[in-house]
């Protein structure tokens, strides 16, 4: 099942003939409070103390990969991840280790992914390299040799389909690989179903003998739980020195970086396993099952970012917030809650439950959205509510005004959207429609079920009702 390191996946990501599969299949959920197909964090288990991390110089990310196992048509790493493309996550990843420069391997679909790269990195280090033909994750690094240059200091290798690896993890990957005096390290977990993979097996002083494909595997290494990832830290000059000299004879007429491990093995050079102890961590994301599990280890991770943060989340089962929303402390999210990207919350909100806060909406503290009420690109001031069954789809909304039931802002005209304009403490009364473009002054009040038609502007502290909306009379004043 693959090749060198015994994982089919991280050979064929690269690969045009394969499926582009990566990382590990694991076998069963694990437990959870937040429910099935989600990471509990866990401790890693270190060699030795660990010292200061050495930091790597370049990070690879392989993305070329097609991924026709998920039957979606997307470049595997453009699948949606909780708000963002896969990739993205990955490069996160990369980049919190702090390189000088990270090389993204691109192939089906490269455009695509060369702009979802777009203003990830202020910094400016996210450089594409091109895989015009598939021929194996080896052949994909040697893609990168014009970059790399003669000396690339020490180098990373990742999988754009990995996206659940943790920084944790990376960081002790190159503080190993720094002691290794110019040798190697590759990550290795043990999987409670090793079947089909590479095997690590050990020498004496616990550095990697050889990693033993399970077909050519003895009884007694078969028994071995310990496998390769395929995730690696390198010396980059025995790297470069070594990528040209990759081999594809083979059954898959590919080129396989785990081939450079014996290079580095053979050159008496130290290859050192870095084990994790979650597993979850190495899923690689081959199909659409694969991809609702990450997507509930990321969410999970998520939640408890804000559950830390002093947001009420009342219950996380239910409850998606999508990646770069910001909540304050003292929020509460009811159940069945949908909070998606570029939202801005404040603090001491309510939302729920059933509630749909839609793409870059921001609530001031203490605003309210309730039972089935939808938001998108709109803006409610301090202490302003919806709380039922309401539609507010580009709205400006100032502050304490009052949304009643079955409110819609009626924003799209078949072809443009327009903005509607609520002032300071409006009330807007049940079944209220305003046909954007629209606005009201401070104070103003709609009756139930009046439609307040397109260019229409609801004087300070008037009342208007009907079909269409007219002024009936001013607040105080009795008609």
């Amino acid at each position: 099942m693959g090749e060198g390191g015994g994982l089919a996946g991280p050979e064929r990501i690269a690969t045009g003939g394969g499926d582009g599969s990566t990382g590990v299949d694991f076998q069963g959920p694990p437990r959870t409070m937040f429910g099935p197909f989600v990471v509990l964090p866990r401790p890693l288990r270190f060699q030795r103390a660990p010292p200061p991390m050495s930091r790597p110089d370049t990070v690879i990310i392989l993305a070329a990969g097609q991924g026709t196992r998920m039957k979606t048509g997307w470049a595997k790493v453009m699948a949606p991840l909780c708000g963002r493309p896969m990739i993205a996550w990955v490069v996160d990843l990369a980049l919190a280790l702090e390189p000088k420069r990270v090389l993204v391997v691109v192939g089906y679909k490269a455009d695509e992914v060369r702009k979802a790269l777009e203003g990830l990195d202020p910094k400016g280090r996210i450089r594409t390299v091109e895989q015009t033909e598939q021929k194996g994750t080896g052949h994909a690094v040697q893609c990168c040799l014009p970059e790399l240059g003669a000396d690339p200091g020490r180098v990373v290798l990742l999988y754009g389909d990995m996206p659940l690896l943790r920084a944790e993890s990376l960081e002790l990957l190159c503080t190993e690989q720094a002691a290794t005096e110019r040798g190697m390290t590759l990550l290795t977990a043990q999987p409670a179903n090793p079947r089909g993979f590479g095997r690590i097996v050990r020498g004496a002083d616990d550095s990697v003998a050889r990693i033993v494909e399970e077909k050519d595997a003895t009884a007694g290494e078969r028994t071995l739980r310990e496998v390769n990832l395929g995730v690696y830290c390198f010396d980059g000059r025995f790297l470069v020195e070594s990528l040209p000299k990759l081999s594809n004879q083979n059954a898959q007429r590919e080129y396989y970086v785990t081939d450079v491990v014996g290079m580095f093995s053979a050159a008496g050079r130290r290859v050192l396993p870095v084990e994790i102890t979650d597993e979850r961590e190495a899923i690689g994301v081959n199909t659409l099952v694969h991809l609702a599990e990450a997507r509930a280890a990321v969410q999970e991770r998520l939640l408890e970012s804000h559950l830390l943060a002093g947001v009420y989340i009342e219950d996380p089962r239910t409850t998606f917030i999508a990646h770069g929303v910001t909540i304050g402390a003292g929020t509460h999210v009811a159940p069945c809650s949908v909070i998606e990207k570029g939202c801005k919350i404040g603090a001491g909100c309510h939302i729920g439950p059933f509630a749909h806060i839609g793409e870059n909406t921001t609530l001031d503290d203490g605003a309210e959205i309730g039972n089935f009420t939808e938001t998108k690109r709109s803006h409610l001031g301090k202490k302003s509510k919806a709380k039922h069954l309401a539609y507010i789809g580009d709205a400006e909304i100032g502050e304490r005004v009052n949304i009643g039931a079955g409110t819609v802002f009626a924003n799209y005209d078949g072809t443009h959207k327009h903005k509607t304009k609520i002032a300071d403490r409006s009330f807007l009364g049940c079944g209220t429609v305003l046909v954007a473009p629209c606005s009201t002054g401070e104070g103003a009040t709609t009756g139930a079920n009046s439609v307040v038609t397109h260019g229409s502007h609801v004087g300070a502290g008037e009342l208007w009702v009907g079909v269409p909306a007219k002024a009936k009379a001013r607040r105080g004043k009795g008609a």
